[in-house]
This record gives structure tokens, sequence and C-alpha cells, in this order.
């Protein structure tokens, strides 16, 4: 057991990232069943959905799962409530300070993993109290850090400065990406856009076939204004570029995201005008699989690269 199994009661130091639009009950409890740590996401449910949620994934799995909350979203307060509620044993908080939430959380007996881009935050969730982080690069899809920071360069600045466990997040897919960093001085990784392109993600189909069929340089990290998001290169993603060259104001960028504009792309599946966000891992991601088996194959390629180690001896 390492520090994450153990911290968590898993069998495989592999965390679902808990991305909006596709990690639902179905998501969580089929990554829980095979051994990692399932994540509800919180941040596109409506408290009384997310709470529908919780309460079916505890009657879909009997192993450990836990809730991600962005701290940036409204009625958090009621969410926050709601987790303790249902009984919820792990919350990933991200968004936000960990002050906020953290020793309400641990008062409850509840487990607090927070999500940074950078080892002065990851500095300053230690000294919240969490019980660890995840370290996550600029690789990753979605919501990102303004620091464009790579995971290969962020895992060993983070492990210099903190004393908690570390999870791994951004361009990490496959099993030799896991042990890549961990040799780096994570104890776990965070999976997201590999779970987005599975059987049980709630994402729509098309959203799922796009991860498939996209290549290397199809994704890019725009409105760093708003907040930073890694982006599918769609006509939606070019329309923001095209304002980009008019010298836009923070209202002008506003006003053309609208509201839903995620939920359009990957929920809804309209691959134009929505907002599709998946890390830049996908080029090597090349079909859609039951979660099962995608952390089956990562821990035989884990396995297959820790043996061939030592062709790198001198």
């Amino acid at each position: 057991m390492n520090k994450i199994t153990q911290l968590f009661n898993i069998k495989y130091p592999i965390v679902q990232g808990g991305m909006i639009w596709n990690s639902g009950y179905k998501l969580a409890s089929a990554v829980s069943n095979a051994g990692g740590l399932g994540l509800i996401g919180a941040g596109s449910m409506y408290p009384e959905v997310l709470r529908e949620h919780i309460q079916k994934c505890k009657k879909a799995t009997d192993k450990p799962f836990g809730v991600n909350i962005p701290m940036l979203y409204p009625n958090i307060e009621e969410i926050m409530n709601i987790v303790v509620e249902e009984g919820v044993k792990i919350v990933f908080t991200s968004a936000g300070n960990p002050k906020a939430w953290t020793s309400f959380l641990k008062s409850k007996g509840i487990t607090v993993v927070h999500v940074v881009s950078s080892s002065i935050f990851a500095l300053k969730a230690q000294e919240a109290g969490v019980d660890a982080i995840v370290a996550e690069g600029f690789e990753a899809g979605g919501h990102n850090g303004r620091e464009e920071t790579t995971t290969l360069t962020l895992i060993p600045m983070v492990k210099e400065k903190i004393q908690i466990p570390i999870i791994a997040a951004g361009g990490i897919a496959t099993g030799r990406g896991m042990l890549a960093t961990m040799i780096l001085g994570a104890d776990g990784v965070q999976v997201g856009s590999r779970f987005a392109a599975s059987t049980e993600s709630s994402s729509h189909h098309n959203f799922k076939q796009k991860i498939v069929d996209i290549k290397e340089g199809d994704t890019q990290l725009t409105l760093k204004e708003l907040a930073p998001v890694r982006l599918i290169k769609n006509k939606f993603y070019e329309d923001v570029q095209d304002l980009y060259k008019k010298c836009p104001s923070k209202e002008d960028l506003v006003q053309l995201l609208g509201r839903a504009r995620a939920k359009k792309g990957m929920f809804e599946g309209d691959l134009e005008e929505g907002e599709l966000e998946i890390g830049q891992i996908a080029g090597l991601i090349h079909e859609i699989l039951p979660v099962e088996k995608i952390i089956n194959e990562m821990i035989a390629d884990f396995e297959a690269a820790y043996q061939e180690k030592s062709k790198f001896e001198f």
C-alpha cells in the first residue's frame, strides 16, 4: 500500500477526475468498483441532482468514492451540507481558497484533497490542513492554472515544498505516464480525459467520439481573462480567437461565452457551438472503452514499464 491507496482505502493509486458533464454516479461507481477512486463532479449539478447521484453511487458501489466541488460555484453552502448529510467520506475541492471549507469538512470526519496548479498554492493547501493535494499541470483539460507549468516540472517543484501526499494530474492516460509522475515524486495520479472517453462517462457520445478523433495539437488553453480553460479547436474556439483580434473587454468575452456552453458541447453533443474541454493527452486516446478495461490496461502498462526499468541502467 502506498500513501494514496492507504488514505482512500483503494486498490490502485488512480483517482478519476471530477469532470463537469462527464462524472456522474455511473462513472464514479465504475472507477471505484475497478479499484480506483471515483469522483462525482458536483460542478455541473444542481444541489438536489448531486444528492441523487450520491445516493445512486452508494447503491452502485460498496467501495470508497468522493465528490469534487469547485468552490466558485453558487449554492456552495447547500452543496457542502448535502455532502455531510449523505455521509460522503472524501471531498476534492478546487477553484477557491482551501481555508474556506477544509476545517468544516474535517470536523465532519471527511478526508479533504485540494487541487492546485503551483507549489505556492500547494503550500497554502497544506497550511489549510488538507490531507493531500492534486498538482495539475498545464496539459490538463478544462479549467487550468494561469502559470502554464507542465506536469513534468510541477510535480518535483511541489514535492520539494510539501510533506503531504501528492496526486499528479494533467497528461496522464497510460500506466507509463503514471509511473513517470510517481518517479518524479507523486504518490498517485488523477486521470480525467481517458475516463471522459469511457462507456460509463455521462457525456454525449458525439463528445466521446471527438476525443478519440482529435490529434496532437488539437487543443488550446484560452479565455485566460475569465478562467483559463483547455478546449478542443472547434467553431466556438475559433469564434473566441476571432474576438481576440478585436481586443475584446472581459464583458465581450463573457457575452460570447454565454450560458451553458459546456453543457451544450459535452452533454448535449453540439460539436460546433459547444465548449469541448479535454486534455492534450487526448491524442493518445484511440477508443471508447469500459472503465474496468481502462484501469486494467493502465495497471498492466505500469507494471510492464516498471519491469523494463533495467534497460536504463548505465
